[in-house]
């Protein structure tokens, strides 16, 4: 969940290093998001669409869209002095889902991206982590012509758990993306504060 790298040599304190993910349906802006925020280049597993592939992947609604990640986006965004955080785009296809187990191991919790044009992709990203107890913030990913809806409205929809919390964004803007980020390590920090708190309760 989170690592204490060690200082250089001027004595520094250790700095805090949190593992997020960042997952969504195929085509709603992750690989995006991860490049926006980083501040280093970003790595990323893309490859071009192929014919193979038409029969599998839905890219409906996202036409223009001519890659798509086989492994994973990979990203460090520098919060504030003494905490960083990893970044994992996951893969939106299904044949690519036995991935995620391996990418959630140790993070401290996940960004969900929907589009409202196509807001049941986000499904099962979203059953994944409740079903593992991760805590995650669902981004609305805010395209160009895309109806706009309220926080209230996509949590409803999406039949989210009581608090989970609903943000719109842009995935192309690094300080919109930071914002995010930056509500889910406040959200995931306290929902692992009333589990420890429970545990020893």
């Amino acid at each position: 969940m989170a690592t204490e790298l060690s200082g250089g040599t001027g004595g520094d304190a250790a700095a805090l290093a949190l593992k997020i993910l960042v997952a969504g349906g195929f085509g709603v802006g992750k690989t995006t998001l991860v490049g926006a925020v980083s501040e280093i280049r970003p790595l990323r597993t893309e490859e071009r669409l192929s014919e193979a592939g038409e029969g599998v992947d839905d890219t409906g609604g996202v036409d223009q869209k001519a890659t798509t990640t086989v492994a994973m986006d990979f990203g460090r965004i520098t919060i504030r002095s003494g905490l960083s955080l990893y970044l994992f785009g996951t893969p939106g296809q299904d044949r690519f889902w036995f991935l995620w187990d391996e990418l959630s191991q140790g993070a401290l919790g996940a960004v969900v991206l929907a589009d409202t044009r196509r807001l049941e992709d986000s499904f099962p990203a979203v059953d994944y982590f409740e079903h593992r107890r991760i805590p995650f913030v669902v981004a609305v990913n805010c395209f160009p012509g895309a109806r706009t809806y309220g926080a209230h409205e996509v949590s409803r929809a999406l039949d989210l758990d009581r608090g989970t919390p609903v943000v719109l964004c842009d995935a192309r803007d690094r300080d919109s993306g930071k914002e995010v980020l930056v509500r889910l390590v406040e959200y995931a920090g306290r929902m692992h504060t009333a589990r420890l708190l429970d545990s020893v309760g």
